[in-house]
């Protein structure tokens, strides 16, 4: 099967480097799929899940919350604001982050901006506690879909 070169960065690190066979990002109008050989794009992310589907292996599932994707030459570049692996998210703090801003939002008392930051927190945490949980039993993807 046909491999393509993906990075993954943030500014802190680079996240993921390898040949894989399909990305799956989460682009601004929706869910997309890259194959080797893509044409060229350059792309808006959001946040949510993005996965990473390498032949023989077990898929590589992460939370972004947003930033870019450029394919160029038979490689994905993802330059991500954030950028973690299911293993590296803490389900307990991330579901503490969604009660916060569920509540926050419930109270009703801030100008636009605050509830744009508030509403961006809840959907970050959101696709946290969604990958977080894929991993269930064991690790993997358990068929949770979450939230």
């Amino acid at each position: 099967m046909s491999t393509m070169r993906c990075e993954i960065v943030t500014v802190e690190r680079v996240v993921y480097q390898d040949d894989v066979n399909m990305v799956i990002a989460p682009g601004i109008d929706g869910q997309m799929g890259i194959l080797p050989r893509h044409a060229a794009l350059i792309t808006a992310l959001t946040e949510g899940e993005l996965v990473i589907h390498k032949e023989g292996q077990e898929d590589v599932s992460m939370a972004i919350g947003g930033g870019f994707l450029e394919v160029s030459n038979n490689k994905v570049t993802i330059l991500a604001d954030t950028a973690e692996r299911a293993e590296e998210i803490d389900e307990a703090r991330a579901a503490d982050a969604r009660k916060k801003a569920e509540e926050a939002l419930k109270e009703k008392r801030f100008d636009a901006v605050e509830f744009a930051k508030v509403e961006a927190a809840l959907r970050r945490s959101l696709v946290r506690l969604k990958v977080a949980r894929r991993r269930g039993p064991g690790g993997g993807h358990a068929g949770n879909e979450g939230d």
